[in-house]
């Protein structure tokens, strides 16, 4: 997909976790809109995931270790056709499977996740099925840089080196932000693209709202051979929405009727944008 295709993409499906949320007066907001470029990359330029292939042993492999902003990845799931899109109505109702963590009772979702710190292992086990299976899948992780604090990712993340596999790539979603504060006054994890150097990683830092540089980067198969791949994606907080972005309260929260009304209308004038680009 060509990268005014991915920005106009990415407009929509923000529209859309706005919408949700909304709708179901709950949600991570903040986070969904830092990581969504990333998730748009993956879906539509990267990923041999999709609806039909989705229980072949040959697919990608996409866990979303920050599962808190599952409202982005189901808003791209249901874009790509895994589940009706209306199914998003239920969102955080009563028996509804579409709840604020991602779980496989969902069609789409590889694994249930939430508990920040396990997604980095879960994927660990997946690069390395398929090193001992022979089979040429690649695996993918989002994390965010506050659940670095939790110890459990530097253990994977030293197996993972340990077992060369170069077939799982892990993107940081690096907003700086968590719930209560910078990541930097809770618990700093600089520098961080040293450190995982230091554990064996192969690591490149970017642009984490760069259409271009994103799929360059994440469609280059093993950075090194022999290592695993980090992708560090600076990204904005609440990113597309002014009062929004980078400003700590909207790690969660539900904007009031003027508020989305706002949102809105940004948005569409960035739609008016690239419609004459």
């Amino acid at each position: 997909m060509l990268t005014i295709e991915l920005e106009k993409k990415s407009v929509a499906y923000r529209k859309k976790i706005l919408y949700y949320i909304k709708k179901a007066n709950a949600g991570h907001t903040g986070g969904s809109l830092s990581c969504i470029d990333i998730l748009n990359v993956l879906y539509n330029n990267v990923l041999n995931v999709n609806p039909e292939n989705i229980n072949s042993p040959d697919r990608d492999r996409y866990v979303q270790s920050k599962g808190h902003s599952v409202e982005a990845l189901y808003v791209v799931l249901a874009d790509k056709g895994f589940f009706p899109v209306s199914d998003l109505e239920t969102l955080c109702q009563y028996k509804s499977h579409y709840v604020g963590h991602p779980t496989r009772k969902v069609n789409g979702i590889e694994q249930n996740t939430g508990g920040l710190g396990h997604g980095l292992a879960i994927s660990a086990g997946m690069a390395m099925s398929a090193k001992m299976d022979n089979k040429d899948y690649r695996v993918f992780t989002l994390l965010g840089d506050g659940e670095l604090a939790e110890g459990s990712n530097w253990e994977a993340a030293m197996l993972i080196s340990h077992y060369k596999l170069d077939n799982l790539t892990a993107i940081i979603d690096r907003n700086t932000l968590q719930i209560t504060d910078r990541t930097s006054n809770v618990l700093s994890n600089e520098p961080l693209a040293e450190k995982f150097a230091a554990f064996g990683w192969a690591v490149k830092e970017v642009d984490g709202h760069d259409f271009a540089v994103l799929s360059t980067i994440l469609n280059k198969g093993a950075f090194e051979k022999g290592k695993p791949n980090l992708v560090i994606a600076n990204t904005t907080k609440g990113k597309g929405i002014s009062y929004m972005e980078d400003v700590l309260k909207w790690h969660h929260g539900v904007p009031s009727d003027e508020q989305y009304e706002l949102a809105l209308k940004e948005l569409a004038e960035k739609e008016l944008l690239l419609e004459i680009k």
